[in-house]
């Protein structure tokens, strides 16, 4: 193979935690499946930690804010929400890799951050609020990227079926007169959504409040 980079070795470091889990990727491991000996990894990444790092600022890199943004604060809060959560879904192992980084050893997290609050900042929230909100956007990413594609890993066609038929025929066989909502709604209530439209509608939950929070404080 070519010259080596820290650009090839993280890529493959994605692969790997997505396909096997973070657990599985290791320096060694690296070494081998790009046909080099540890040292030339080494020259990149000193540990896992910075590897880690490295993978992170690849993850984010793919949505982070451009220079000179002139749009309303909310366009641009939606395009960072909704960049995060196409990269944790297209990518399984980004939720562990965000959460095990130490964000100052991440300058494009920082910019993503740094960001998002000057965003609440501009929408009118006070400190501790803009704080708060980054939080709550990011917790709220993790949850709209994770839920609708769960229930689809590892099993056939016929067996996400028979799951949705167990689950809508325990629904519907509720006492109507205590669970009436439950019971009418038994089989949208049992069945995976649209990932676009769960995906949209996530959001826009989501940002109204903020949306109409900040115009509260008008």
């Amino acid at each position: 193979m070519g010259k080596l980079t820290a650009e090839a070795i993280v890529e493959r470091a994605l692969e790997i935690g997505d396909t096997e889990g973070l657990e599985a990727v290791t320096i060694r491991r690296l070494a081998t499946d790009l046909g080099v000996t540890p040292m030339a990894l080494y020259w990149h990444f000193k540990n896992k930690d910075q590897l880690t790092a490295g993978m992170a600022e690849h993850l984010v890199s793919s949505f982070a804010p451009k220079p000179a943004d002139d749009r309303p604060w909310k366009e641009q809060l939606r395009d960072l929400t909704t960049g995060l959560i196409r990269t944790l879904r297209r990518h399984p192992c980004a939720r562990g890799v965000l959460e095990q980084i130490d964000p100052a050893e991440v300058p494009g997290f920082l910019l993503v951050w740094d960001h998002a609050l000057g965003l609440a900042r501009q929408a009118g929230f006070g400190v501790e609020e803009c704080c708060l909100i980054g939080r709550y956007l990011l917790q709220s990413a993790i949850a709209i990227a994770d839920a609708p594609v769960h229930l689809r890993s590892g099993r056939s066609p016929e067996e996400i079926e028979e799951l949705h038929r167990r689950k809508r025929l325990a629904l519907q066989s509720l006492p109507p007169a205590r669970y009436p909502n439950l019971v009418e709604l038994a089989d949208p209530m049992s069945r995976t959504f649209d990932e676009g439209f769960y995906d949209t509608f996530g959001v826009d939950l989501v940002l109204a409040g903020i949306e109409a929070l900040a115009g509260s404080r008008s």
